[in-house]
């Protein structure tokens, strides 16, 4: 018989928490921030390192589609340029 693990469960606890937590929605900036520090006891930059390589995972967008689809499209969001104001 083949076993296959699911994508779910290809991931660590640690993108397992980080999927979590961006389901949640945040009013200030702040907040989240030092959330960032209680919750992964890391550094915002570096919690938003890990988290673009997760939304790149395969694992991730078959885990929670629904979450990574939507950060993916915020992260393009932010890359495209933005007009030129006269």
């Amino acid at each position: 018989m083949n076993e296959t693990v699911s994508d779910s469960e290809q991931l660590g606890p640690r993108e397992r928490g980080v999927l979590e937590f961006e389901r949640q929605w945040w009013r200030y900036a702040g907040a989240k921030e030092q959330a960032i520090r209680d919750k992964f006891g890391i550094s915002p930059t570096h919690y938003y390192q890990v988290l673009n390589a997760l939304l790149d995972s395969p694992a991730a967008l078959a885990a929670d589609p629904v979450t990574v689809g939507r950060l993916r499209r915020l992260r393009e969001a932010h890359r495209r340029p933005r007009p030129a104001t006269a």
